[in-house]
């Protein structure tokens, strides 16, 4: 596949808020094709955009940055990065909210979405990440292609957009320092 031509970058606090129904159209949407991203089905684009509005005081003060894929000015997919704040924890970050909208999927944005989250995180002094996905997803083989190590898998971790009960691989990886 040749990929989409997509800039990825961060997406500002105030950036984030004007374009706060953008952002809720791709949770929408993901949620809508399966993706077991904390809601269920029948998520409204309102309760997308309530999310959305509750990240941004994280964005305004740093403790998480939200990347964007974009291309000819369409939001197409997202991953946040949220550092730990606790005091014996400043190494450390989570991924989050690995969004590629369906009609961009399986074009290589996940992966550069990914990898832009992994540099930020190294460039911030954080050496290791971890995050979950629903097992036997999409997202699991992504993050494996990756390079990140399964550590275990949770049964029963959450339920579905369906409402199935579904088990959650859980991952990490460590960065080496940067510079």
């Amino acid at each position: 596949m040749t990929g989409i031509p997509a800039d990825i970058r961060p997406l500002p606090a105030p950036e984030a808020e004007a374009r706060i129904m953008e952002l809720a159209a791709i949770l929408v949407d993901a949620v809508d094709h399966g993706a077991s991203v904390n809601f269920m089905a029948g998520l409204t684009l309102d309760d997308a955009a309530a999310f959305w509005r509750g990240q941004l005081p994280g964005m305004a003060d740093g403790a998480r940055t939200l990347f964007v894929a974009e291309q000819d000015g369409r939001l197409l997919g997202t991953v946040v990065l949220s550092f730990a704040h606790q005091p014996n924890s400043p190494h450390r970050g989570e991924i989050g909210k690995m969004l590629v909208h369906s009609t961009a999927r399986r074009q290589g944005l996940g992966k550069r979405l990914l990898n832009t989250a992994e540099q930020a995180a190294r460039a911030a002094g954080r050496t290791l990440l971890h995050l979950d996905t629903e097992t036997d997803s999409a997202g699991e083989k992504l993050y494996r292609d990756c390079g990140w190590v399964f550590m275990g898998a949770m049964p029963g971790h959450s339920h579905c957009p369906d409402g199935r009960l579904a088990a959650a691989s859980f991952f990490y990886k460590h960065l080496a320092p940067a510079g």
